[in-house]
């Protein structure tokens, strides 16, 4: 005990330990509801050192397990061995920097087991706004100029460009700037939304179900 114990507290493990506590805590969190495991999907990119294709946090969550479990191993080997001063603080080194490479060769190994059971989202489209209610943002709206702002599926808005088709013989109303519109189609060659008026009293409502 005292051996694992004096294993654990020396250099490398007691730094990958220290990380195990960081990661076993935000996981408590997660179970709780008070965080996400996809928090850090947007600030890390893990597919650069191969560890993609699932959430970040679970891939460095199992590189901090392999890597404590390593340097822990190879921590008691050092501490066994008669190594002192100098060749004992170089061993301690090779452990840290071995832990990191076996860790990470490991990881990735599993995580080609794993990656078919988190599918990849389909990258957002600008079709993904076809049939969304928009609100336009500048003075009018014509068959060769306009802007407007759409909110995504994730909450987020963007500044889109929408057109309105002329009719002459039937003019619509007119779209200016605060007006509610439909973005009913996409045109790809031109990177525009065509836009018609939207009222809201005569969207479709859910059929009441009957009281009896």
């Amino acid at each position: 005990m005292n051996e694992f114990l004096s294993a654990a507290l020396a250099f490398p493990a007691v730094l990958f330990g220290a990380a195990l506590v960081v990661v076993i805590c935000f996981w408590l969190l997660v179970l709780a509801g008070a965080a996400g495991h996809d928090s850090f999907d947007t600030d890390l990119d893990a597919d650069t050192v191969g560890l993609g294709g699932v959430p970040v946090s679970v891939s460095l969550s199992l590189l901090v397990l392999v890597s404590w479990f390593v340097s822990l191993t190879g921590s008691v080997l050092v501490l066994r061995s008669d190594a002192t001063g100098t060749t004992r603080a170089l061993l301690h080194v090779s452990v840290l920097v071995g832990a990191l490479f076996i860790a990470w060769g490991v990881v990735r190994m599993v995580l080609r087991r794993f990656r078919r059971y988190f599918p990849a989202e389909p990258p957002p489209s600008r079709q993904d706004f076809v049939g969304q209610i928009c609100t336009v943002r500048t003075g009018t709206v014509g068959a060769d100029f306009g802007q407007a702002e759409v909110a995504a599926a994730d909450g987020s808005t963007a500044i889109v460009q929408v057109r309105q088709p002329e009719r002459p013989s039937t003019p619509g109303e007119p779209l200016t700037y605060g007006s509610t519109g439909l973005l009913y189609a996409y045109d790809a060659e031109g990177e525009f939304f065509w836009v018609s008026p939207y009222d809201a009293a005569l969207a479709p409502r859910p059929v009441p179900r009957d009281a009896g």
